[in-house]
C-alpha cells in the first residue's frame, strides 16, 4: 500500500467537475479521483474544520463508530473498474477487524474526520499515479488556501444547473 495525502480538491475546468488530488507521502504521483459536488464540498468543510450546525453524513458515521467502541484504522483506494473507484474503511472493534466497501470521496471525508491513514493499493498507484510537472505544482501551492477552496466550490455549485445530472 501507499500512503497518500489530500494535496487538494480542486475542480476540472473542462468538465467543471470536482477532483480529489491524493499525492504519495513518500513519492511524486499523485492519483486524481473525480468526486460529486457534495462529497468535494463535505471533504473541503473537513479540511477547513468547518463546523456545522447539524452533523454531516460524515461526522454521523464517526459519531457512529464512536458510539460502537469502532475505530477506522485505514482507509484504501482500492480498484478502478469501468472508470469508477472503489474504497475501504478499514476497521476495528473488540479485537477485530472488519472492512467496508465504499466510495473513495466518502472515505476520505471520514478519514479526514477521524484523523486516519488514507492507502492507495499499489498496483493501482502505479496504474494511475501521475507526477505532476514541477512548475504545476508551484503554482498549485496558492490554491491550497481553505477559504479559496470554498469559493471555488461555491462558484461552481452556482453554475450547475439540475439538468446536467439527467441521463436517458
Amino acid at each position: 500500500m501507499v500512503e497518500v495525502h489530500l494535496k487538494a480538491v480542486r475542480v476540472d475546468l473542462g468538465s467543471n467537475t470536482p477532483v480529489l488530488l491524493l499525492e504519495e507521502l513518500l513519492g511524486e504521483r499523485t492519483l486524481a479521483i473525480f468526486v460529486g459536488a457534495p462529497e468535494a464540498t463535505a471533504i473541503a468543510y473537513a479540511v477547513q474544520g468547518v463546523d456545522v450546525p447539524r452533523p454531516m453524513t460524515h461526522d454521523l458515521i464517526c459519531k457512529v463508530l464512536e458510539t460502537l467502541g469502532a475505530r477506522l484504522v485505514a482507509v484504501v483506494i482500492t480498484d478502478l473498474i469501468e472508470a469508477t473507484y472503489f474504497a475501504e474503511l478499514h476497521l476495528e472493534r473488540d479485537g477485530g477487524k472488519f472492512v467496508l466497501s465504499c466510495r473513495p470521496s466518502d472515505a476520505v471525508a471520514v478519514a479526514l474526520r477521524a484523523v486516519t491513514p488514507i492507502y492507495v493499493d499499489d498496483e493501482l498507484m502505479a496504474a494511475e499515479g501521475l507526477v505532476l510537472a514541477s512548475e504545476e505544482e508551484d503554482d498549485d501551492d496558492d490554491d491550497d488556501d481553505p477559504d479559496e477552496l470554498v469559493d471555488q466550490f461555491r462558484e461552481f455549485l452556482d453554475g450547475i444547473d439540475p439538468d446536467d445530472f439527467v441521463t436517458d
